[in-house]
């Protein structure tokens, strides 16, 4: 599924590529699944990274979950007949809406046996990015408090359920409908953005989980004033509050943006999670994969709960 130009999401259309050649430390992967994130949308629409796609017709698409066809020597661990799931570096590389992939041997991990390659899809860029942003930048831990902003999505329901993991006390902001859901995956407190202004709420929050910006409501400035002196914001939407350094320092709190890594042994610990079922994904939508276009209109209505995947092949 490629894009002649950037657009709405009828400029995605079916076409016929040259399967990807394996070179390297790359293994040559059959697509079973693909992951739909807002950033794939973002960049079809001419945002995102769209500014770095080398050439068109492009492939977006950044996680996967599939087959590996071919592997990089004989002795490697990862195998011809494996299961795998990771990411791919996107527009640097074709994405995933395609049968075959050939990705970097360090960019995968076995995918979880407990899990489909449906819901497989639905973790690479979501789960490593909240890992990133929860574990690796605030450090969760317990007796912090950690306010998390779009805690039903894709990347924050994993958010949420790292931060509750590693003992925090975790508040998610969500609609009504997600209130009992949020409770579920370990939010101790849940606001409902359609009947309260959390900052009338909360004081004292060591850090904010930011997955909004500031281009709804002023979510992200608002934000600054729950914080305690010196707490941490992280911003994750690209170009999504521009000034978010100047306005944390002016507040005498900290603050960082984040961008996720393709890392295959994070990922094989999030695997291990999610095998034992201390993490779980949740996949809202199924779509065929003529239906991408569809995926993409779907969530940029910003309403999934969890992640929507999109089916490439059927197992034979």
């Amino acid at each position: 599924m490629v894009i002649a130009a950037t657009g709405g999401p009828e400029v995605l259309s079916m076409a016929d590529v040259p399967r990807p050649t394996r070179i390297n430390a790359e293994v040559l992967v059959k697509i079973m699944s693909a992951g739909v994130n807002p950033i794939d949308a973002k960049t079809r629409a001419g945002g995102g990274t769209s500014a770095e796609i080398p050439s068109y017709p492009a492939i977006l698409g950044r996680d996967f979950s599939g087959v590996v066809i071919e592997g990089p020597y004989e002795a490697c661990a990862i195998k011809p007949g494996d299961e795998v799931f990771g990411m791919v570096a996107v527009p640097r590389t074709p994405g995933t809406y395609a049968e075959y992939v050939s990705v970097p041997l360090m960019n995968v991990a076995r995918k979880p046996p407990r899990l489909s390659h449906t819901e497989a899809a639905g973790v690479p860029l979501a789960a490593l990015t909240a890992w990133g942003m929860i574990v690796d930048v605030a450090k969760a831990h317990e007796g912090q408090k950690i306010l998390i902003h779009a805690g039903a999505g894709g990347v924050g329901h994993f958010a949420v359920q790292f931060a509750a993991y590693f003992g925090a006390h975790v508040i998610a902001t969500g609609s009504q409908r997600n209130a009992s859901w949020l409770r579920e995956l370990g939010a101790a407190e849940v606001i409902d953005y359609g009947t309260t202004r959390f900052e009338d709420v909360l004081s004292g929050v060591d850090v904010v989980a930011d997955l909004i910006g500031n281009v709804h409501d002023n979510t992200g400035t608002r934000s600054l004033k729950v914080l305690r002196l010196g707490g941490l914001v992280i911003s994750l939407p690209t170009g999504g509050w521009p000034t978010l350094v100047a306005d944390a320092s002016a507040a005498g709190v900290r603050a960082t943006t984040y961008k996720v890594s393709d890392d295959g042994s994070t990922l094989a610990v999030i695997a291990r999670l999610l095998d034992s079922g201390d993490v779980r994904v949740h996949v809202d939508q199924v779509f065929g994969f003529d239906r991408i276009a569809d995926a993409h209109a779907a969530i940029e209505g910003g309403h999934t709960r969890g992640k929507l995947v999109v089916t490439v092949s059927e197992l034979t």
